[in-house]
Order: C-alpha cells, then sequence, then structure tokens
C-alpha cells in the first residue's frame, strides 16, 4: 500500500467529540495508561478507553484495565511464527474494537506499514525523548552518554518510520550532572503524564489535524513546545 503524505486528515468532528473511543496498545505496566484511563473516567479527556490491547499476557497494565472494567485481548507474540502472522492477527483484534484513536502507550512492536497507513492520523505514540533526538530504545541512558542538557517525552503520530512521525508536543526535562537513567527516566514519566492526555484530548475535541507532514491545531500549525 502506498503511503500518501499528501493527505489532509481531521481527527474527529465536532459531532463525534463526545463519543470519542480509545484503544490502548500496551506492552508493560501500563502507568499512562493509568493517567488516560483516570483522566477519562473524570472528564479531563472527553472520552472513553474501549479497549486495551497487549502483546504480553502478563502485562501489568492488563489489570489496570481489568480494575476499571475495561475489555482487554492478550495477542501473544511468542504465539506466532513470524511477524507477518502476528501484524495480522493484531490487525484484526484492532479492528474488531472500530476505535477512533489508537493510543501506543509502551507497546514494544514496531508496527505493520499497512495496519500504521489504515490508522493514518488516528495513531499516537509517546517517546521517551525529545524527537528526532534518540529514536528507538535506552533512550535515558544516551542522553546521559551524549551529555545532552536537556531530554523529555514526545507525542507524535505513528508513521512507517520509526519514532519519525509529526509531532504534536513535547515536554521537557534538565538533564542534572548527578543523573542516572533511572532518576531521569522518572522526571521524563512526569512530563508523560502531563502531555499524552492533553494530546488525545486535543484529538478528541475535533481540533487535531494532518496535512501533508504538519500537525495543526484549530487549523493553524502547532507548536510542538509544551
Amino acid at each position: 500500500m502506498r503511503w500518501d503524505r499528501a493527505r489532509t486528515v481531521q481527527s474527529l468532528s465536532k459531532s463525534q467529540t463526545n463519543n470519542c473511543h480509545l484503544l490502548v496498545l500496551i506492552s508493560g505496566s501500563g502507568t499512562n495508561l493509568q493517567v488516560i484511563i483516570d483522566q477519562c473516567k473524570n472528564g479531563t479527556i472527553p472520552a472513553q478507553v474501549c479497549g486495551v490491547i497487549s502483546d504480553e499476557p502478563q502485562a501489568k497494565g492488563l489489570q489496570r484495565a481489568k480494575n476499571a472494567r475495561i475489555q482487554t485481548t492478550v495477542v501473544d507474540y511468542h504465539c506466532f511464527d513470524d511477524r507477518q502472522s502476528f501484524d495480522h492477527r493484531l490487525g484484526q483484534e484492532i479492528d474488531c474494537y472500530r476505535p477512533d484513536l489508537v493510543v501506543l502507550a509502551g507497546f514494544m512492536r514496531i508496527l505493520d506499514a499497512e495496519l500504521v497507513e489504515r490508522y493514518y492520523g488516528r495513531m499516537l505514540n509517546i517517546h521517551p525523548s525529545l524527537l528526532p533526538n534518540y529514536q528507538g530504545l535506552n533512550t535515558h541512558a544516551r542522553a546521559i552518554a551524549g551529555r545532552a542538557t536537556e531530554h523529555g517525552a514526545s507525542v507524535h503520530f505513528v508513521t512507517p518510520e520509526l519514532d519519525a512521525g509529526p509531532i504534536v508536543i513535547q515536554g521537557r526535562v534538565p538533564v542534572l550532572p548527578s543523573d542516572t537513567p533511572e532518576s531521569l527516566a522518572q522526571r521524563v514519566h512526569q512530563e508523560e503524564y502531563r502531555i499524552y492526555p492533553r494530546a488525545i484530548t486535543w484529538f478528541a475535541q475535533g481540533r487535531l489535524s494532518i496535512q501533508a507532514d504538519r500537525v495543526l491545531l484549530d487549523g493553524r500549525p502547532i507548536d510542538i513546545c509544551a
């Protein structure tokens, strides 16, 4: 399937904003998931989590979803002979939920390009760095090793290129001389819990759109500084 960068995609129409359904994909503890669940429940995010999918059957985030009476699905990566089979099944399960927005919250698998295309403009990810710096894994250790003075997190729309989609919002923290990867991660997590709900809220309010490679908020190019 051809990747078309020339399209303009509106997130939601105004008539849909009271019924925005979020599907969250996780692989681990689900701390961002918990923040999203809590803020949907208290009305800060004008949406509801319709389901949670994990590629790890023991992911702690699944219990968070069950505690909130949210439907869960496990697509265990280890049960498939190849990535193509896993991707196909994952795509089927995502489609079953018919989400308005797919939210990647610590989901550790690279998604199939065809699936990403199908949800173009309706799939968000949060990455623990100030993209385009430190794409991929071990971002906190790499920031310290690279003597960065600033680090943080980025929310971006998902494209087939890893951690390279259009950025919606970033949160920044200083890198301290005394920092370890663990201490730096703790401060970055606090920024994640702040900026991810904001980006999801903008989507649920029908305020986000993508025009070519640009993210628009209320029809204007967005300022990614949080």
